[in-house]
This record gives structure tokens, sequence and C-alpha cells, in this order.
């Protein structure tokens, strides 16, 4: 027998976190947190923490990665399975974690010395991407089979199918096919693609934090780029909030290409995520090196690099109509601050939130009008980085499952998701909470 326990990440948004337990193995997927009051962290139960067999991050964004340091703290040895642009990523996911907790008067339950006792081993070391290899925790145990996948999520960013003790278990990580510049492996395993097997999973942890959201990725760009050039042709400025990794190199890169003639403000940060891309081609759609080449030459005139307040000040005293890309989508760092505070008096500007907002920062504050003294027009426009109705329907062809668990969004979002695939003669869904478990 197996099951899976939710310890976060199902029937909310944030800390991404499920434990599977078999009759010997022992594994975790993901172990993040969430962004709202100091910080809310996984339901873990410490003292099965030490029994882990091996745990595996899907990626370094703060609601799958921040909480690892705990699994050391509460007594884990073994090593975390990844990638090697997730691990360049979590030294600033960790200083950025820091700081939000402490500008809301927090602590962290961790300290340095359990962040330096993360141990890790690198997926690409194994095998490429959709080849299956064998791993054996310790001598005399059975092997687990382990396969990869990149999701178009983010540099780093992984999928993955794991075998052990005859079940089969898929856990998207976050998804989507709609990236511009990274690529998505199907999880679509070659054997069945070629009809060599016919063998579905007992077991999918699906994203789907779009709930019933069906608009492609292009509907969502055009009416992005109208609203912008709108701003900008009026002499106004927009600001871009977004995660330093992510969203933010696509953003770029569009704007270079449908944004001319105007001016890009990019904090260093982003810029040098996209410079990382070139040199770690890997996580690359066909293509898209040179694509990045072209349109930063093309556009070189227009970008203007900041990396410290006396840059940002001088690039905020140009005259004229600009768009601002800062760091960190929910408006908490300094720096994404200080430019709304530059912003946020003039009718005329723009602010363009294009991922979730959690209950009580910044961004959430400004999406309800609680933030005083603001003036400039506020938009909310995703972009896609995550799986909508559609998405998970095209997942779950591909990947077939006798139990599929829908997770990244609220509970009330999940149920309508789950009644609507129900109606279409799909079986095997589930909508859990935190503290839920299930057999597999």
């Amino acid at each position: 027998m197996m099951k899976l326990q939710v310890w976060g990440g199902a029937g909310e948004h944030g800390r991404s976190c499920y434990r599977i337990v078999g009759e010997r193995c022992r594994l975790l997927l993901d172990c993040g947190v969430k962004k709202e009051e100091r910080g809310l962290y996984p339901l873990l139960e410490p003292a099965e923490i030490p029994q882990l067999t091996a745990a595996f991050l899907s990626h370094a964004h703060e609601d799958h990665a921040m909480a690892l340091p705990l699994l050391y703290k509460h007594g884990y040895a073994g090593e975390i399975w990844t990638t090697r642009a997730t691990v360049r990523q979590l030294r600033k996911g960790f200083d950025g974690w820091k700081r939000f907790v402490a500008s809301r008067g927090g602590l962290l339950p961790y300290e340095q010395e359990h962040i330096d006792a993360m141990k890790f081993r690198f997926l690409e070391d194994y095998a490429p991407p959709r080849q299956a290899f064998d791993w054996v925790p310790a001598p005399g145990e059975e092997p687990i089979r382990l396969m990869w996948g990149r999701t178009g999520h983010l540099a780093g960013s992984v999928w993955l199918r794991i075998e052990a003790e005859g079940k089969r278990v898929f856990f998207s990580g976050d998804y989507s096919r709609e990236s511009a510049l990274l690529e998505a492996d199907s999880p679509e395993s070659p054997e069945e693609k070629s009809g060599l097997s016919t063998r579905i999973s007992d077991l999918s942890i699906v994203d789907n934090a779009y709930g019933t959201d069906d608009e492609p990725q292009a509907s969502k760009l055009e009416r992005l780029r109208t609203s912008i050039l709108s701003v900008l042709e009026r002499g106004g400025r927009t600001l871009l909030p977004l995660p330093a990794f992510g969203r933010s190199q696509d953003l770029l890169i569009w704007a270079c290409r449908y944004l001319s003639p105007y001016p890009i403000v990019v904090e260093r940060i982003i810029w040098q995520g996209l410079m990382d891309l070139l040199d770690d081609p890997l996580w690359l759609r066909a293509g898209s090196a040179e694509s990045i080449r072209r349109l930063t030459q093309d556009c070189v005139n227009r970008l203007i690099l900041v990396d410290s307040e006396e840059e940002r000040a001088d690039a905020l005293r140009r005259e004229g109509p600009c768009l601002i890309l800062a760091p960190d989508g929910m408006l908490e760092s300094a720096v994404s601050q200080r430019y709304l505070e530059h912003l946020a008096p003039g009718a005329d500007h723009l602010v363009v939130l294009t991922g979730h907002a959690s209950r009580g920062t910044r961004a959430r504050q400004l999406l309800d009008r609680q933030l005083p003294g603001v003036r400039c027009r506020v938009m909310h426009q995703f972009y896609k980085v995550h799986q909508g109705i559609g998405d998970v329907r095209l997942m779950l062809d591909e990947a077939p499952a006798s139990s599929v668990v829908l997770v990244h969004a609220p509970d009330t979002d999940t149920h309508e998701v789950c009644r609507i695939l129900r109606s279409e003669g799909r079986t095997g869904l589930f909508s859990l909470t935190p503290g839920m478990e299930i057999v597999i």
C-alpha cells in the first residue's frame, strides 16, 4: 500500500509539499512556503522527517523551496534531487525570503546552518530529459526508477515520474507549454508514445493554478500590449513587478519585440537571468538562444540596466515614457516599492501585475485599492506560467492516472474544475486540502 499526504499546496496557492508513503520508501516532493502573514510553512511532521528516503525539488520559487532547511533542522540527512539551475537560484531566493519575513517582524524557523547543510543530487547528471534511470537509495534496497522533464515554467524547473514499490507517481511541478523561451517536455513517456507500453500512473499531482481559465497566451499578451502602449503613447510609464526568474525573462524579450521604440528600465538581476539562459541552453526552446541574442542587440539602445539606487534615480529622472521591469511580483521588496512610489501619484501611469497576489502583500493591497496615495492605473493580467483547465485535459491525456490530485489553486476553484472534468467522463479526480491524505 502507498498513500499521498498533503503537507501543503493542494486547495491553496503556495507551500507546495507532498509526502509519498510506501511500505519502505518515504518521498517528499517540494517543501515551500506561503507568502502570507509572516510566512506560512508546510504541515511537516518533524518525527517523520529523518525517515525520508529522498526529497525532490521541482524548482526554486519560494512557494516550492523556501521551507527546505526545515528538513535538515528536523534531522533529514539525505540529499535533495533537483537541477543545477535551480540550486544557483536558491541563494537569492533565501535572501529574499529572509527580507520578507523580517519586514513583517517575523523570524525564520530555521538558521543559516540548516541552509548550509542542504545537499543536492542533480537529475541531469543521471539522464537527459524524458529518459528513465534507476537509483538505489542504499545497498540491498530496491531501486527507485526516476524520469524528469522540463516544464517551461522557469530555467531548472522539472516534472518528475517516480516508480517505487510497484507504484508510479507523476508530479507536474509548475507547468506551462506557452513560454516564448523555455522548453516544456511532454509528460508522455517515450514507451507510451511509441505504443510499447500502456501503463498509466497510479497517482498524478497536476498543476491547475489557473482553474477554469482556458484563454491562450496570445490573447493575454495582446491585451497586455494594447494596455501598455496606450499608456506609453500618452507619455506615461508602466511598471511590471515580476519574479526575478521565470516570466520576467519572457516578458523582457517580448517587450523588446513588441513595445518599440520605448525605453525599458531593467533591474540587472532580471537581465542576468536572461544571460544565464544563454550559458545554460538546456532549458531553451530550439531557436530561443538566437532570438535572445538578436533582440537584445537590436534593443540595446533602449535598454537601461540598473543595479543601485543611484542608477534607479538616474533612470527615473529621464524624461518621457518607459517600461520598468522590477523584481518581486508581490511588490514587497524595497526595489519594487521604490518604483511603485514613483508611479503611484501619477494618473497617467500604469502598474501591471502578471501573477498571483497573496493576501496581505502590497500587490494584493494595490489591487484592492488599500494603499493610500495611489492615483495610477492598476491592471491584473496573468502571463501564463501555469495550467488552466484545457492544459489539464491535455496533460491527463498524455499522462493518464487512476488517481489525479489537482493543486496550486483555492479549493473552490479546484472543486469547479473537478466538477467540469467529471461531467466530461473523467474519473479519479481529487480536490484536497492540507492535512488530507489518500491511498493510491
